[in-house]
């Protein structure tokens, strides 16, 4: 894939997080969502790729909007062939509440190289380079914890554990203390909580607990770029979803995924910040400007870039 579609992804989160933001605050999740949705589909079927949808906002009849299979782009037969994971808002009732870390997200990858991944919850590690290849989720939370220390050449209580506030996490949160490291509790955004243990500055060494299987596949995706490691296993709350992961080709219900098999290929990433977060700053308006903040990845060279963006007011389309 063409180095340069990596800031075209750029341009595309920067239409949804710019379009989703004149809702913060105003406790309308469905329109900021909807807002980030439209304005993510346009900005797509400006780029000259033949893209599908394979990570969307659900199956065609629950979700009209960039839905999986979606096919985007306005390329021609010479136009790359691309699969699309994308979150037009993730953490949208942060964006609704005004709380941290939303973000606009989506990764590009040549075609056939996503796990297609059910609408489902998923299990998860993540970590940093450092830890690349140490993580295990057959191991107790206290085993993975000793070899993160040891590939960071750290005690257990220096490491920064993030995990999502839900009822369902209270045991692994109690093991992950007893084991004496220390955790942050977030209340949305586990795509984000994965990269910022990629990502310097963050105080982050790993993320636990379960989440969506599509946010699964996009942080391994943002973790390819960056030379982390991830693990998943799908978690099946009905038969009905068990049935979808079937259909979609998935043979293996109880498989661990590592990294590559969620994610492989050249894979492209871009995020940009909705509200502020640990890893980049929301959309802030001055007068009649207003600024963005992304950040852009690619796994082909390694490359991160963080783009702060002016954009004026009247020139937005």
């Amino acid at each position: 894939m063409d180095r340069n579609l990596a800031l075209e992804c750029t341009r595309v989160t920067e239409a949804a997080a710019i379009a989703c933001s004149k809702w913060i605050g105003r406790g309308d999740g469905k329109s900021a969502d909807k807002a980030a949705v439209d304005a993510m589909r346009r900005a797509f079927n400006s780029l000259r790729i033949n893209g599908t949808v394979v990570i969307g906002e659900g199956e065609r009849d629950e979700a009209p909007m960039l839905y999986i299979g979606e096919k985007v782009g306005c390329g021609d037969e010479n136009s790359p062939r691309v699969d699309i994971a994308l979150d037009p808002l993730e953490c949208t009732d942060s964006t609704a509440f005004g709380k941290n870390n939303a973000l606009a997200v989506i990764a590009i990858a040549q075609e056939g190289c996503f796990l297609h991944a059910p609408d489902t919850y998923m299990e998860k590690i993540a970590v940093g380079p450092q830890a690349r290849g140490v993580i295990d989720l057959e191991a107790t939370p206290k085993e993975n914890l000793k070899e993160i220390a040891k590939a960071h050449k750290c005690e257990i209580s220096e490491l920064m554990v993030v995990i999502l506030e839900r009822e369902r996490h209270k045991d692994l949160i109690d093991k992950v203390r007893s084991a004496g490291a220390k955790v942050r509790l977030i209340s949305d955004g586990d795509v984000s909580g994965a990269i910022s243990t990629a990502v310097d500055g963050t105080g982050i060494h790993v993320m636990m607990g379960s989440g969506g299987a599509p946010e699964g596949v996009l942080a391994a995706a943002a973790l390819r770029c960056t030379g982390g490691d991830f693990r998943g296993r799908l978690i099946f709350r009905r038969e009905d979803e068990k049935e979808r992961a079937l259909k979609m080709g998935i043979t293996d219900l109880n498989k661990i995924y590592t990294l590559e098999e969620l994610a492989q290929g050249d894979v492209m990433f871009a995020a940009t910040g909705v509200t502020s977060g640990d890893m980049l700053k929301g959309v802030r308006i001055y007068g009649k400007t207003l600024q963005t903040s992304s950040i852009v990845m690619r796994s082909k060279t390694g490359t991160i870039r963080y783009i702060d963006a002016t954009h004026h007011l009247d020139k937005l389309l």
